[in-house]
């Protein structure tokens, strides 16, 4: 994976906009204080058939995400092809179609559960609990070849990916031209998917108003062809060139398992197709972006000192702050190697972080 590089979101709404005290505490993290986007999905009328194949008459009114982007956002060039994805819902599934426009569609991965993004490949990830905890993700190639993966925790947290987790997923391909045939053009793929609510860690069929912390990702290699073969371009050492990395909703960093930076998936009961309620961020999702703060602060301070800052004040952050009208308190307590912030507001639950990025809701 390539490093991680910050920079200023310069043509992105900020979180902070307008707030000169606050512009200076997240000063050189605007990256990753950008506003996620958010999608809000419809109710099935009907289930899809998961055949590959978005044109149904059960899609077609369905609206589609944003066109992807780089995973850095504006810095890096727009994707050169074109990937978009639209969603619904029901009782017990998640439906997902993607369109990943290719000229050179290629896939070589065949088992389930090997590494799919050795591949061009589509990615979904889902954070239903919104805790940075126990999310998902889910890998599929051109040729249909399944990975899904169960996180209890993120790799920047020591986390590893659980691949005995199977999500249930029901999902097939269906490509525009001919798979792994340099020999002529294609249009690209299409993917549907139906992952069941049983398998995410969640207790109740969505609702209306509930939301989702999602993004989805498309793995792009450059290739040449030799032999008849897609085979990765390498730099002058032999390794295989970085590859690009387009998504939905930018992360700001070059690193997909930085859940707290994905977008927002909500749940509407209005029919697919039909008008969606306008979303309005929950005032707790403003307050956590604090605790974020902290949270990043205390990981740069770690890495310069060997240990955490026994104080907010020296991390340069106010105990105090106020957002759309509202003062909510920030208290820490910290150790060498642990600490803990909560953020508070009269009539709000107390929300908490600790080292390890989990956020919890205090009820």
């Amino acid at each position: 994976m390539k490093k991680a590089v910050f920079f200023s979101f310069a043509c992105l709404p900020l979180l902070f906009s307008g707030n000169v005290n606050a512009q200076k505490s997240f000063k050189g993290l605007e990256n990753l204080f950008t506003v996620p986007k958010h999608y809000s999905a419809g109710f099935a009328a009907s289930a899809p058939v998961i055949d590959g194949d978005v044109t149904d008459a059960v899609w077609a009114n369905v609206p589609w995400t944003d066109d992807f982007t780089d995973i850095e956002g504006d810095r890096q060039p727009a994707p050169y092809y074109k990937t978009r994805c639209k969603l619904i819902w029901d009782k017990d599934y998640l439906y997902i179609a993607a369109v990943i426009k290719d000229p050179d569609v290629w896939a070589y991965v065949k088992n389930r559960d090997e590494i799919v993004f050795q591949d061009d490949d589509f990615e979904i990830f889902i954070d239903p609990l919104n805790t940075t905890h126990q999310y998902f993700e889910l890998e599929v190639n051109a040729i249909n070849t399944i990975w899904d993966l169960y996180l209890p925790r993120a790799y920047r947290n020591l986390g590893s990916g659980l691949t005995s987790w199977e999500s249930g997923v029901r999902s097939a391909v269906k490509v525009q031209g001919t798979v792994n045939n340099p020999s002529d053009k294609d249009q690209g793929w299409t993917v549907e998917l139906a992952i069941p609510y049983s398998k995410l860690n969640v207790k109740k069929t969505p609702a209306e108003g509930d939301f989702w912390r999602v993004n989805f990702s498309r793995v792009q290699w450059e290739t040449t062809v030799n032999k008849g073969k897609y085979i990765k371009n390498k730099d002058a050492a032999g390794k295989n060139l970085p590859e690009h990395n387009w998504v939905w909703s930018p992360q700001g960093l070059i690193a997909m398992h930085y859940p707290e930076r994905w977008g927002y998936l909500t749940f509407s009961s209005a029919a697919d197709g039909a008008a969606q309620p306008a979303f309005q961020m929950p005032y707790a999702e403003k307050q956590r972006n604090y605790l974020w703060l902290v949270y990043y602060r205390q990981k740069e301070y770690e890495q310069k000192n060997g240990r955490y800052a026994p104080s907010l004040k020296e991390l340069d952050i106010a105990p105090e702050f106020t957002v759309d009208g509202t003062t909510s308190a920030l208290e820490m307590e910290a150790g060498n190697h642990q600490f803990y912030v909560s953020v508070k507001a009269a009539g709000q639950p107390v929300i908490t972080i600790n080292q390890e990025g989990l956020v919890q809701v205090l009820k």
